[in-house]
């Protein structure tokens, strides 16, 4: 099944909202096997509407339309179906007493403009909307089906999880499932030499995606059911981790902080933090974890030399090698694994920009990590723009803990 998706609003062109729905479709579509070819935003305009619908009817399957099914004048979507079917748009007496039994509770008057969301056209079938005003539509005709779904995230994600999804599902011939594996340490054309055997696949596909997080590897297998295509991704990720090794770091959703609060958790580790570029972000993504109390005990921001020396960095280290060094940055993790009293110790010191320091470009990161008898400094030139600076610096960081994690 060939599937389409069609973003209804003006504001969507004018940059005012992100169109999260064609985003969250696109991700539900393949759970259910369905292909999807093509996404399109478009104006509150009937004519260019029209156009696209039209096209998307001579192409595709399944048509999927969000917005546009207010009461406003602006609001085209009911309309334009209607007009390219041909058909005529009749009060649901159904819709309208919903509608109007829905404002009563309220205590409000209902505008006469609300009346056309109660309008149907004879091949659809309303999908009720209980959380808003505007009921969707299912219309199946010629061998195709179009749904008009609320522009609301709220509304559209809840219609089509209750409303939605369990009837394509049965529709459905096949499953597609995928999987997610995120790399660190490598660059995205070496990944994608690394991996060239398994990219000319059909079943699964293998893609390279260079995110901020890394390189990501996406394999998708397309199967009779569930079982089989989990079956066909498994004996590929073997595949792939015989490859990339330890440089997969997390799968899906996983995040490094939850990955490293994991294993510290596991291995009954504390870890304590002094930072200097990052400016407490380290810190930061550390306690966006909940439970994370048990092995974070605490951070310093050393901005300032002199919070770097008054928390236990010997000056006569800055004036020998500059604070943007790697031992300042080693003598910033032993003074954090020392003033808490655990077991692991992070420094981190470089420049965020937009300056120079010390003669050093925008962008050295100098990162060092103690645990025990393990006493590692790592140093980086990131791109020198001063956010990107301090969210990868911080990332590098977590990366390299966790290799650490898991070789001792």
């Amino acid at each position: 099944m060939k599937a389409e998706i069609i973003s209804i609003g003006t504001e969507l062109l004018l940059g005012e909202i992100t169109d999260t729905n064609s985003s969250y479709l696109a991700a539900q579509l393949p759970l259910l096997g369905i292909d999807l070819y093509w996404i399109s935003q478009v104006g509150d305009n009937q004519g260019r509407l029209m156009e696209l619908l039209e096209r998307a009817w001579s192409r595709s399957d399944l048509i999927i339309v969000t917005g546009g099914l207010g009461p406003t004048e602006d609001d085209i979507t009911r309309n334009t179906i209607a007009v390219m079917l041909g058909e005529d748009l009749i009060i649901d007496p159904a819709l309208l007493n919903h509608l109007e039994s829905l404002f009563a509770r309220r205590n409000w008057k209902m505008p006469r403009n609300n009346i056309k969301q109660a309008m149907i056209i004879a091949s659809s079938k309303p999908i009720s909307n209980p959380v808003g005003t505007a009921p969707g539509w299912w219309v199946e005709k010629d061998t195709r089906t179009i749904l008009a779904l609320p522009g609301p995230p709220s509304e559209m994600q809840r219609m089509w999880k209750m409303e939605v999804a369990p009837v394509l599902a049965q529709k459905s011939q096949c499953v597609i499932v995928s999987r997610t594996f995120k790399t660190m340490g490598l660059s995205e054309g070496g990944v994608d030499e690394m991996v060239s055997p398994l990219l000319s696949s059909n079943n699964p596909t293998l893609a390279v995606y260079a995110k901020k997080d890394g390189i990501h590897l996406r394999l998708t297998a397309k199967a009779v059911n569930q079982l089989e295509a989990e079956r066909i991704i498994s004996l590929a990720e073997a595949q792939l981790r015989s490859i990339l090794g330890d440089n997969i770091w997390g799968v899906d959703d996983e995040s490094i902080e939850v990955a490293i609060g994991l294993i510290l958790a596991r291995q009954g580790l504390t870890l304590s933090t002094m930072e200097s570029c990052t400016g407490g972000l380290l810190a930061s993504t550390l306690t966006d974890i909940p439970g994370s109390s048990v092995y974070f005990k605490g951070g310093l921001v050393s901005y300032a030399n002199e919070v770097k020396t008054d928390f236990g960095v010997g000056a006569e280290i800055i004036a020998a090698h500059g604070v943007i060094s790697p031992e300042v940055a080693d003598a910033m993790a032993e003074a954090a694994r020392s003033r808490f009293g655990t077991d692991i110790g992070i420094g981190i010191t470089g420049i965020a920009g937009p300056d120079e320091v010390e003669g050093k470009p925008v962008g050295t990161v100098h990162i060092a990590i103690h645990l025990r008898n393990v006493k590692k400094v790592f140093s980086f030139t990131l791109p020198p723009r001063r956010l990107e600076v301090k969210q990868r610096a911080v990332f590098i960081a977590l990366v390299e803990l966790r290799r650490i994690l898991l070789a001792s």
